[in-house]
């Protein structure tokens, strides 16, 4: 357990948004523009997937696997020009599901993995 650090967590909800084990970050509930359009809610939830990787001294270049999570799918056709902006031919690999969110704001969330080593 000494090699596993939990760098952000959230009381309220009891779970750590960011966790350093090892070699690897795990990022989660990654949001934000909540209630805006879906192409500002996509770069919301890269933003601050960009800020819990820097808890770690990370960027999106360390990101390895992305779970992209659209209340609409019909909304992932947005997904790829956001993402060549902001990782700049340096792509993880990725999945995209849909989901009911708590909230109905909610448009876009994502969970990723970046590696340290």
């Amino acid at each position: 357990m000494e090699n596993i650090k939990r760098l952000e967590a959230d009381e309220f909800w009891a779970d750590s948004t960011v966790i350093e084990a090892g070699d690897y970050v795990f990022v989660g509930y990654c949001m934000g523009n909540e209630g805006r359009p879906i192409e500002e809610q996509i770069n919301g939830a890269f933003d601050t997937l960009k800020s819990r990787l820097a808890l770690a001294g990370l960027g999106l270049d360390s990101v390895v696997k992305m779970d992209c999570l659209f209340r609409n799918i019909s909304d992932l056709n947005y997904l790829p020009d956001v993402i060549k902006k902001h990782f700049n031919g340096r792509y993880p690999t990725r999945k995209a599901y849909t989901t009911d969110f708590i909230r109905e704001g909610i448009l876009f969330q994502i969970d990723a993995i970046a590696y340290k080593g």
